[in-house]
């Protein structure tokens, strides 16, 4: 392990460990569809909706046609974090047992690696077809809306194009709205929007947000949003930035479900002695998943400032 270990000593002042601050659990593993599965590889059957005619003459022949049926892939990605080693030495000379504190340190990264992939998949470009080998852009058409830093919509099947981008408001939080709404988007289905700090900053110090009038959550006493507009708020400081357009976070507006998560192996410690080292204690961890957005409509990406 560390080479840091004396610092445990029983000489210190301190007899436990101080977890330094960081995201212990996903923020985004509950606005998810979860599936297990086995192989590396899954794929999520989609169909799309189909709409009746009118039937205009008596015993005429049946109308047919075939529904649009689709699948998509989802890769499983292998996850480890390297291991942490406690000499016997070390253990002998310390008020306290480490390994379950380097457990919980692990655990909390692989957690955090969980909404990399979430996130990876909410704006990512997705494959289809029967062996899952053609690729579909995440700006194509049928799939999620864009919006630019500006605020303007961009055109569906048109990618990012540079603009200056501007934080969050209440006009851009009705446009994220009106592109789901227009998707005829279920409203029965949670809403989450996912930003970072300086952007819920931003719609924190907007009149809407802060009065009673507009708004049941008392946003400023709390310090926080919890819903507003139909969209529950979740914040992430792990969210992508955009080369396209100057100074941008990706963030996105989209409906529960819009996301298929598969978790092969949830993350496993493992803590053995390992006799090749000295008897040292070995604390290793390892996670099995993937992520593939599954109905483009559902998610509409939109491109806010990044910091002050």
């Amino acid at each position: 392990m560390s080479l840091q270990i004396p610092v445990a000593f029983v000489d210190q002042f301190k007899a436990n460990i101080l977890m330094l601050s960081q995201q212990k659990q996903s923020v985004l593993r509950k606005t998810v569809m979860p599936e297990s599965m086995t192989g590396d590889t899954m794929y999520i059957e989609r169909l799309a909706k189909k709409d009746p005619q009118k039937r205009t003459t008596r015993h005429g022949a049946t109308p047919i046609s075939d529904a649009q049926h689709d699948r998509r892939k989802l890769s499983i990605v292998d996850y480890e974090v390297p291991a942490d080693l406690i000499d016997k030495q070390d253990r002998l000379k310390m008020l306290i047992d480490p390994q379950s504190s380097y457990a919980q340190n692990q655990v909390s990264g692989l957690n955090r690696a969980i909404d990399d992939e979430i996130i990876a998949a909410l704006g990512g470009n997705v494959y289809t077809g029967h062996t899952g080998s053609t690729l579909v852009n995440y700006y194509a058409v049928g799939e999620m809306r864009l919006i630019a830093g500006d605020g303007s919509v961009v055109t569906a099947g048109s990618a990012h194009s540079d603009t200056t981008a501007t934080g969050l408001t209440i006009p851009k939080l009705l446009t994220c709205k009106q592109l789901l709404d227009d998707a005829e988007i279920d409203e029965m289905r949670k809403r989450y929007f996912v930003t970072n700090p300086y952007n819920l900053n931003q719609l924190l110090n907007t009149t809407e947000v802060k009065s009673a009038d507009y708004n049941t959550v008392r946003a400023l006493a709390q310090g926080q949003i919890n819903t507003f507009m139909g969209f529950e708020f979740l914040m992430s400081t792990r969210l992508l930035t955009d080369g396209t357009e100057t100074d941008c976070q990706r963030c996105y507006a989209f409906a529960e479900n819009s996301i298929t998560f598969a978790s092969q192996e949830e993350p496993s410690v493992s803590v053995s002695i390992r006799h090749d080292l000295s008897d040292c204690v070995q604390v290793y961890t390892t996670m099995s998943c993937g992520a593939v957005r599954n109905e483009g409509p559902a998610v509409v990406e939109i491109n806010l400032k990044a910091s002050a």
